[in-house]
């Protein structure tokens, strides 16, 4: 990929965004957002997965890699296009300006936008239902199976086609899936109408931000959810038994973000089948999700090269093996169906092999960098050759102070040890008040193409604006939100100022 241009980029989810219904939505707040960066010179905002939230409100655990989450779409824009009316959301619950309540959001939301989904089947005119036939065509690979999946999770109130559901139509006999299509036709209605709502709403907030030279990075996780509409619509893909057992899940050993690993739960793929089908799945899940943004990052890029495959039913991660992926033919297939340009970026954290390095440069795939692994002490002894350090970084890297998965910096720096702390005060020369900034200057001063903070580290939050905690769950997690998009005029001229000097 070429990254011929220094560049600097925020990392903030929409659900993140300010909003009084209780989460970020793709309205005014979004496009707001954009101004924002365009006035200070950002030209990169990178998200995580858009897809609707499952277990744990986690994006990386989405009912499907090809729907968006309902949740995100706005009411106030349903209502300037006839589908809600004033009086509908003029009354709105006292929601926390700073955490999204799931439970709450989904108890506010979900029925307006049923009401706006229905007033859109029963009056919209001419040409938005030409318009609405449009989408469902072009998107019907995906869009029949969610919309059942989505209605027969309402249905039996759980989303595990393989425990809960009645056997015939967990494992998809034909006769079944046809009974229920026709006996829930009018819910399936809704729900894909929800997703035609998403997308015009998600691609005006994408065109408004290209026609500002602002690209979006969105995110592909590498594995889906065992009870994602992918997993029960292609169970052939995934190591299934014939009667819907997952028989493995994917994980991570033990590394620095946890000592027994990560137990992710994912069912993992059926390599040998997609090689036969020549990728076709992967094909339209990467074409799919440029459709949502210009540049996808792809979490665990390393599980391309060889995953970490965890027996089903381990309590931890500790207990594994290695297995290989096909990821040099299957990105030779993508550049082949989708262009040899392939915009990506390389997560490639964690245990790194050589296989994985091969991998990532032989496509020209720039990799992270995060600026916060780089202050290893041991012994008291600070390694200057760490290599997440900016002056051992490379030219086609992407730099971050931390990610979603890491504390803030100014909660990471109040983490550390004494001694950790000493070694950062010295680095930077600087005082306490002083270290993060002291980290983005350097990190903007950085050889890396494209340097990225997440919001909060802009805002010098300390550790309660942490985005997820890794090998987690709770409401702690995802659930962060930016109170204000009206930052003070010297926040963003200081960062504005970082920019133009170094080059971004």
């Amino acid at each position: 990929m070429s990254t011929t241009l220094r560049k600097t980029g925020v990392l903030l989810h929409p659900t993140s965004l300010p909003s009084k219904y209780g989460i970020g939505s793709l309205g005014k707040e979004a496009l707001q957002c954009i101004d924002l960066l365009e006035k200070t010179g950002i030209r990169l905002w990178q998200i995580l997965p858009l897809g609707p939230t499952g277990y744990g409100d986690s994006p990386y655990a989405a009912r499907s890699s090809f729907a968006g989450n309902e949740l995100l779409i706005d009411l106030e824009e349903l209502m300037v296009d006839g589908y809600l009316e004033y009086e509908d959301i003029y009354t709105v619950p006292v929601f926390d300006k700073d955490r999204i309540d799931y439970q709450a959001v989904r108890a506010y939301k979900e029925p307006l936008l049923a009401q706006a989904a229905g007033s859109f089947l029963k009056h919209a005119n001419k040409s938005e239902r030409a318009e609405y036939k449009r989408f469902c065509k072009d998107h019907a690979s995906w869009l029949e199976d969610y919309a059942l999946h989505n209605v027969l999770c309402a249905v039996y109130n759980d989303s595990r086609w393989f425990e809960v559901w009645p056997k015939e139509l967990g494992l998809r006999e034909p006769e079944a899936l046809a009974a229920a299509r026709k006996q829930y036709s009018a819910e399936i209605e809704e729900v894909k109408v929800l997703q035609f709502f998403f997308y015009r709403q998600w691609l005006k907030v994408r065109s408004y931000a290209n026609e500002r030279d602002i690209e979006i990075i969105g995110d592909i996780p590498i594995f889906v959810a065992p009870d994602s509409a992918d997993a029960w619509a292609n169970r052939h893909l995934f190591k299934f038994d014939e009667d819907g057992k997952q028989l493995a899940s994917s994980g991570v050993p033990p590394d620095f973000f946890s000592e027994t690993g990560q137990m992710w739960g994912n069912p993992v793929y059926d390599w040998p089948v997609h090689i036969k089908e020549k990728f076709a799945w992967w094909t339209e899940r990467f074409r799919h999700t440029f459709l949502q943004c210009d540049i996808i990052r792809v979490d665990h890029f390393r599980g391309f090269a060889a995953y970490w495959e965890i027996p089903y039913g381990n309590p931890t991660a500790e207990i594994g093996s290695w297995e290989p992926s096909p990821g040099v033919e299957l990105f030779k297939t993508l550049k082949k169906n989708l262009g040899d340009d392939l915009k990506i970026i390389a997560e490639d954290l964690g245990v790194i092999t050589p296989d994985v390095e091969e991998l990532r440069d032989s496509n020209g795939f720039p990799g992270m960098k995060i600026f916060q692994f780089a202050f290893t002490v041991e012994k008291g002894v600070f390694d200057p050759t760490n290599e997440f350090l900016p002056y051992n970084c490379s030219e086609n890297s992407v730099i971050y102070t931390g990610t979603h998965d890491n504390n803030t910096t100014l909660g990471w720096f109040r983490a550390l040890t004494g001694e950790e702390q000493d070694v950062v005060r010295r680095y930077f020369e600087a005082p306490d008040a002083q270290i993060v900034w002291q980290m983005i200057r350097q990190m903007l001063h950085s050889v890396c193409r494209w340097a990225i903070l997440p919001m909060q580290d802009w805002l010098e939050l300390d550790a309660s604006g942490r985005m997820n905690t890794p090998a987690t769950v709770g409401s702690a997690n995802w659930s962060w939100r930016l109170s204000s998009l009206k930052l003070e005029p010297w926040r963003i001229e200081r960062l504005a100022s970082l920019i133009r000097l170094t080059g971004r």
